[in-house]
């Protein structure tokens, strides 16, 4: 996008200002700074360059910095290498060499070397099957992989597969969601609640957290299975 992402942008923007009726600058012309003294300018640049250059690429770099702190290189090497289990687009990212890698490098407790090369076997079966058999068509995440495998009982064929995708699916526990928990901690466990007990604290981050499924549970059908369960001396 640094490199090859400015014209699109730019004439983006250009038709963007003669819809609203918007007067476009020459780019061509001398950028001026400030109140256009003279004396207040430095460089002679012109106004594509202060765009393209001093905002454009300088947002771009700041970016790549903050991604590059945020995710260092094993982890972005990680992340590259899960992927070739992608599902999507009938399994478009599926790459044998780099699946055994992932297995070799980040998990070598989990797979001894005679368990890389069986693993490298039901891979070259695995990719026969995934384009043969209808079960494996129009998925779209890697745990509805993981359920057709023990539905249409392959997951004893493809034990170390299977078991390689149980370990990717750790992966966002330990990132996204572990910082979701966190912070809505913080959010249950105020002042007021100093004292919860971690039962409890537990329940209410889970509901807190799944909002999109608590949302749809209805309040009459708690109501009425809370005055099932048991008798209480005042009708809730």
């Amino acid at each position: 996008m640094r490199a090859h992402g400015w014209d699109d942008l730019f004439m983006s923007v250009v038709s963007f200002c003669e819809q609203h009726g918007i007067d476009v600058p020459d780019m061509s012309s001398r950028y001026m700074m400030g109140t256009r003294r003279s004396c207040q300018q430095k460089d002679f640049i012109t106004v594509e360059h202060y765009y393209r250059i001093d905002v454009f690429n300088d947002v771009i770099d700041c970016m790549l910095r903050e991604l590059n702190d945020r995710f260092p290189e094993q982890t972005v090497e990680l992340l590259i290498l899960s992927s070739a289990l992608d599902p999507r687009n009938s399994f478009k990212s599926f790459n044998i060499g780099h699946l055994c890698k992932l297995a070799e490098k980040f998990y070598p407790a989990d797979f001894s070397p005679s368990d890389l090369e069986g693993l490298e076997i039901e891979l070259r079966y695995f990719q026969n099957d995934m384009h043969r058999l209808p079960c494996f068509k129009d998925l779209t995440t890697l745990s509805q992989l993981c359920q057709q495998l023990v539905e249409t009982t392959l997951a004893e064929n493809y034990h170390l597969l299977y078991r390689l995708i149980q370990l990717v699916l750790t992966l966002p526990v330990s990132t996204a969601t572990k910082e979701r928990a966190f912070s809505c901690m913080r959010i249950i466990k105020n002042r007021l609640r100093s004292t919860i007990a971690d039962e409890l604290l537990a329940d209410c981050m889970i509901l807190h957290i799944e909002r999109e499924f608590t949302n749809s549970i209805d309040n009459e059908e708690i109501i009425e299975e809370f005055n099932i369960s048991k008798p209480s001396m005042v009708q809730f």
